[in-house]
């Protein structure tokens, strides 16, 4: 008897397992779909990892790592039911034990305090700030007297020509460690450096002095900084900064109302290299390739001219991740695209849902921290969901039968459903959704394809031959009408609605809910249906501290019926731009401090909630006023005081109390204050211990 193909050969032991008949039914579904579930369970270790609130032991790394391989490569063959339970019990571990690698990996030193003095280094990234100044990264660091960092970040707010990449410069900087987050459970800065090896920032307002100018052994720098300059010379003012950051990466001449302006209207995706970029790229390429290659009989007759064209694609692709400095977000775009054109070289299906998991598992092996961005959040979400989304409509679109017809279909559909895919991840992480986000993309988003970057592509490779103008002159006329879009889109009455940070657990289960209605094959679909919208309710019911203490104490917010009160209209502005978008609040700092709240006094604000008193102190004159508290009194200061001051139970907190516990966050329940700090939401973590930094 002829024995039936399958996919897992069950042992007998594991065949005896019976399953009720619906359960196996359903479960028997998704075995094509398996893999697709093998980037979740390894995202799932990576999460655990970073969940965590303290660093794992070394014989804990060892007792999960050793067998994780095992379990992924043996799994296989313990049937149908055991087998895909084991592998991926086995990524979970791998993932986990990647995540805490990789952070291990990024150690260096970081300051551990204010630091002001000469600051010597090579420039390797030039962008701008939010305030619009630009900004230098340097590695090859020196300090006086101190260890140095492996890098620093420092904003430039001289007026005088910025040093070009490459160049060694000194300058005299005011340098802080990286802060935590700007309030307890939010986004982590200092876990970001670790992972950029950013061991301080900070800005100076001095000239920046060259002392070496770029060597010509960069040859790949220089050659950045040559093309970066032939595309300004062709194209003059802000267009030419833009098509600079299309074509190379360097942002900093982009200026900030541009910037907000695209994010506003949902477009700042087109200016970032992302996978569109680069898919873009790859695709005109790999398509006049073979093209071109088919118009030899002798090549198209007796060789693979489709593979060829994928490779000469694949260098291309190559090249424009080296010559656009190589970002994260590049390097994550270049991965999704040498997988696709790995698939053709492999005579796969490129646009499937499988090459999509293969991608992610690429990149979260390479990168794990890359899990806890949006960027690559965004990047899948969107590709699973026109993939999927596709799947599903193609039949329908096949019926038409006008050609015109069908593009403006395929457009509409493909903007609407990345839109909608990535709509959630965008307004958790930046708080805000374009409301015309659609429109604006379909105005825009073809052009870029059809015109900026075949225009842009054209001009780059012509640019050997100084012929570059007139193709760069087209790409121009194409970044002017995106431009045109996103400023009238961004001016329109009601562009963007705030929206509130959503609680950690309607995060995950908005995520949880949208893998397994894109992965899961059958009527357990429904199931992740109902998650996003028991998520969805999670997200509108999330809770926001009552109150906020920045981790310097020079800003105090407490929650009121007009919103946040914030006890300061200047100083703090990052912190206190945080506090207001993860409230869902559109109001400035300094509409923010107008309202109804705090109190005056000389020495610093006050605030009375039933019998508690919060009392804010900000600079030395009020701290010299401050007379001293008694009873249900607490009392912020950025000044260090006398703790003498405090009696019968007055609370003192004070700068060097703050770097102890970073931001707090503080609630009133049953007339008690209770207090929360950062740093016990984060734990003791490599990235925010004193371990490794520099010695006082």
């Amino acid at each position: 008897m002829q024995r039936s193909a399958c996919v897992y050969r069950p042992h007998i032991w594991v065949a005896r397992v019976r399953a009720p008949t619906a359960i196996r039914d359903e479960w028997l579904k998704q075995q094509e779909a398996l893999f697709l579930w093998a980037p979740v369970c390894l995202g799932l270790g990576i999460g655990l990892y970073f969940n965590a609130r303290s660093e794992p032991a070394l014989w804990l790394l060892w007792a999960l790592g050793v067998p994780a391989a095992p379990m992924v490569i043996g799994g296989r063959w313990l049937g149908v039911y055991l087998g895909p339970l084991v592998i991926g019990l086995g990524l979970i571990m791998g993932g986990y034990v990647l995540a805490a690698t990789e952070a291990l990996r990024h150690t260096a030193p970081v300051l551990s305090s204010r630091y002001y003095g000469p600051v010597q280094g090579r420039v390797i990234l030039l962008d701008r700030a939010a305030s619009g100044a630009i900004r230098a990264t340097l590695d090859q660091v020196r300090l006086d007297r101190r260890i140095a960092p492996a890098r620093v970040r420092v904003a430039l707010y001289d007026q005088g020509t910025p040093p070009a990449m490459g160049d060694t410069v000194l300058l005299t900087a005011h340098l802080s460690p990286p802060s935590g987050p700007a309030e307890p459970g939010g986004f982590d800065f200092r876990r970001h450096a670790w992972y950029q090896r950013l061991g301080a920032v900070g800005y100076t307002k001095t000239p920046v002095l060259l002392l070496d100018p770029a060597p010509h052994d960069l040859s790949l720098m220089r050659l950045r900084q040559a093309f970066v300059a032939r595309i300004r010379a062709a194209l003059p003012s802000e267009t030419g900064d833009i098509a600079a950051a299309l074509l190379a990466g360097d942002r900093s001449g982009v200026r900030p109302e541009t910037v907000q302006a695209l994010r506003d209207s949902n477009l700042a995706h087109l200016l970032a290299i992302s996978g569109l970029h680069m898919g873009l790229l790859a695709g005109l390429v790999y398509s006049a390739t073979r093209r071109t290659l088919s118009l030899i009989p002798r090549i198209a007759l007796y060789h693979p001219t489709k593979k060829i064209a994928a490779i000469i694609a694949l260098i291309c692709a190559a090249t424009y991740l080296a010559l656009s400095g190589a970002s994260v977000a590049t390097q994550r775009a270049f991965v999704m695209v040498a997988v696709g054109l790995c698939a053709v070289l492999a005579d796969r299906q490129v646009f499937s849902l499988r090459s999509v998991a293969t991608a992610a598992l690429v990149l979260l092996v390479l990168q794990p921290h890359a899990l806890t961005g949006p960027g690559f959040q965004m990047s899948f979400a969107a590709t699973t969901g026109l993939i999927a989304g596709f799947d599903l409509i193609s039949p329908h679109i096949s019926r038409i039968k006008q050609r015109w017809l069908q593009a403006i279909t395929i457009t509409v559909f493909s903007s609407m459903i990345a839109g909608l895919a990535t709509a959630p991840f965008a307004a958790a992480h930046f708080n805000r959704l374009s409301d015309y986000g659609l429109i604006a993309n379909l105005l825009a988003t073809p052009l870029m394809g059809t015109v900026v970057m075949p225009a842009g592509l054209v001009g780059a490779a012509l640019m050997p031959f100084g012929f570059e103008e007139p193709a760069l002159a087209v790409m121009g006329l194409g970044i002017d009408w995106i431009t045109t879009v996103a400023t009238t889109v961004s001016e329109w009455p009601n562009a963007v609605t705030p929206v509130k940070t959503p609680a950690a657990s309607a995060f995950i289960l908005l995520t949880a809910g949208a893998l397994i209605l894109t992965l899961w094959r059958g009527w357990g679909r429904i199931v992740g249906a109902i998650i996003l919208c028991l998520a969805s309710v999670l997200w509108y019911q999330s809770p926001r501290p009552q109150g906020l203490v920045s981790d310097d104490g020079k800003l105090v917010g407490i929650s009121s019926g007009q919103g946040r009160v914030l006890s300061q209209p200047k100083g703090a502005a990052f912190v206190a731009s945080v506090w207001l978008e993860n409230d869902g609040d559109a109001a400035t700092q300094e509409e923010a401090a107008t309202r109804l709240g705090w109190q005056q006094r000389s020495d610093g604000k006050i605030w009375r909630a039933g019998d508690w008193t919060i009392h804010h102190i900000k600079g030395k004159k009020q701290a010299r006023d401050f007379a001293g508290c008694q009873g249900k009194t607490w009392v912020i200061s950025d000044q260090t005081l006398d703790p003498n001051l405090a009696s019968d139970g007055c609370r003192l907190t004070t700068p060097e109390d703050l770097r102890n516990s970073d931001a707090l966050s503080f609630r009133f329940e049953n007339d008690e204050l209770l207090i929360t700090s950062a740093k016990e939401i984060t734990g003791q973590r490599i990235w925010n211990t004193l371990a490794d930094r520099e010695a006082q």
